[in-house]
């Protein structure tokens, strides 16, 4: 009997530990749970949007480079000299920039093509890259606005930003930062 009662305890104890490890999840447990995950994934979803906006952006800008380039190059000019060079966190046209650029114009009139100039700012890799782009936007936007006020039409004339990306001298120095403060244009057919 001590048997069948410590057997039937057992059974019971088993059945007891069943139940409570194995107990069912609530509806209202299961609904929180989902909201949860559909958060997150809502999250990512737009996160992948933001994403997908900002790649189509960069395929946009790509794209135009391309037909850009489809041109021919014609000439390029790089404004480096001292008369360029843009100073420290500036995009003003020095009136030496400017007889520079004014010389670029009776240029593109004596030789009387039709032709394209893509103005290219540069800036040195002193401070943080998405300023850096946005001054070498500022400065070939600056020689673009000249540019057209010199008579060069806008169609004819776009302006990109390489921020730090493609230096024309090492950064480790002064000399160096101060060549690559400056503007290239690139003339196509």
């Amino acid at each position: 009997m001590i048997q069948l009662g410590s057997k039937t305890m057992l059974a019971a104890a088993a059945v007891i530990g069943v139940v409570s490890l194995g107990g069912c999840a609530t509806k209202g447990y299961v609904k929180e749970k989902t909201a949860l995950v559909g958060a997150r994934v809502d999250t990512v979803e737009t996160r992948v949007v933001a994403v997908e906006g900002t790649a189509k952006d960069a395929l946009d800008r790509a794209t135009a480079a391309g037909k850009l380039a489809e041109g021919k190059f014609v000439f390029s000019e790089v404004l480096s000299d001292d008369s360029m060079k843009f100073g420290i966190d500036k995009a003003e046209l020095s009136p030496e920039a400017q007889a520079r650029l004014d010389a670029f114009v009776e240029r593109l009139r004596s030789e009387n093509r039709n032709v394209y100039v893509e103005v290219q700012g540069h800036t040195d890799a002193t401070g943080p890259k998405d300023y850096n782009y946005r001054l070498g936007e500022e400065r070939a936007e600056a020689v673009r606005r000249y540019l057209n006020q010199k008579g060069v039409a806008l169609n004819r004339i776009s302006a990109i930003s390489y921020g730090p990306d493609s230096p024309a001298a090492p950064n480790d120095n002064r000399e160096g930062r101060q060549q690559n403060r400056r503007v290239v244009l690139i003339v196509l057919s």
